[in-house]
């Protein structure tokens, strides 16, 4: 029997039943919520005849674990996809040069959220983190991810370093990390190749054992008077560069 699972939010939720009606077993609606937002995805919803369940918003708060379902929530498979489980799956699929996001132990399901979300808008083609002492795929995560996590694959591993290393020596990706103190730019790198970016945590920034493995250290030019980005940002900044080379170089 499969698994059950809650994901909350309209990007989330509208995602779910856009991509794979078959997995919602029922849509739980504010029966409060009146707006137009409410009454599109309600309509989009009975169009495929999928259960909807109106209840009062403190059982939402409930269900969720907080206040921040905006009026929805949806009962789902947990569907097993191989390709979010297996690093060689996606690349073997891959018709050009791959680009990963890696993020070494990013906690914050928000920043985690936010880094599917851009991962999936500049074209990367998997997102990989460890599995322990990192944030993994909660509902949080899925409702700030916008639809991101429903269609990114994301990659946790039981040894980063490892992987890392197997991804240049199996696969001859070039493992780019980020520093504030190294000393090539960002807009310097050659990043149009078969590329991994590493990201460090909120905080700590990369481990010793991961930065150990990267080929090459690139910072971010800063011109203002902060000193350092939040991982999201920086991880949409850096890929962004990634795909303008690739598409400068067609």
């Amino acid at each position: 029997m499969s698994a059950k699972k809650l994901i909350f939010g309209f990007h989330a939720v509208a995602s779910r039943i856009r991509q794979s009606p078959q997995g919602v077993g029922c849509i739980y609606f504010d029966q409060d919520r009146r707006d137009q937002r409410a009454r599109d995805l309600l309509r989009q919803a009975e169009s495929l005849g999928l259960r909807i369940i109106q209840v009062e918003r403190k059982r939402l708060d409930g269900m969720a674990g907080n206040n921040r379902h905006q009026g929805v929530i949806a009962e789902v498979t947990a569907e097993a996809r191989a390709p979010l489980h297996d690093v060689g799956a996606v690349l073997d699929s891959l018709s050009e040069p791959p680009l990963l996001l890696v993020l070494d132990g990013v906690q914050d399901p928000h920043n985690l959220g936010a880094c599917l979300r851009v991962a999936d808008a500049m074209g990367a083609h998997a997102v990989i983190a460890p599995k322990d002492r990192a944030a993994g795929l909660t509902p949080t995560v899925r409702k700030v991810a916008s639809g991101a996590a429903e269609t990114m694959p994301f990659i946790t591993v039981t040894n980063l370093a490892r992987t890392l290393k197997e991804l240049k020596d199996d696969w001859g990706i070039w493992i780019v990390g980020t520093a504030d103190e190294a000393e090539e730019s960002l807009s310097s790198a050659r990043l149009n190749g078969p590329i991994a970016l590493v990201m460090g945590a909120e905080g700590e920034g990369m481990r010793r054992l991961t930065r150990e493995h990267c080929d090459l250290l690139v910072r971010i030019p800063m011109f203002g008077t902060v000193e350092s980005l939040n991982v999201s940002v920086a991880s949409g900044i850096c890929l962004y560069e990634a795909r303008r080379q690739r598409l400068a170089a067609v």
